[in-house]
């Protein structure tokens, strides 16, 4: 219980902390256009983890246990382009 309780604490904390600084960077800026940029940011963190994720999952079935997608330069990345739009709609390289 004191368990659950700690990391509540930590999470208000941190929420606290990541809403302070979001409006020290937003400063003027509107707070429907700062979400709109933050909510961006995030969709485009998600497919990137998850583009990453896949190819690296598929790697390591494939027998490659050390393989790093965001390790590989971006012709090498560019190899996967056609396969990955196929298979997941988009790419990042």
């Amino acid at each position: 219980m004191m368990i659950d309780n700690k990391k509540e604490q930590e999470r208000a904390e941190l929420h606290r902390t990541i809403w302070g600084i979001a409006n020290d960077l937003r400063g003027s800026v509107d707070g429907w256009d700062f979400k709109k940029y933050v909510l961006v940011m995030l969709f485009y963190r998600y497919i990137s983890e998850n583009l990453t994720n896949y190819i690296n999952l598929g790697e390591r079935e494939a027998g490659t246990s050390d393989f790093d997608y965001t390790k590989l330069s971006d012709e090498e990345a560019e190899v996967a382009r056609d396969d990955m739009v196929q298979t997941k709609g988009f790419f990042i390289a």
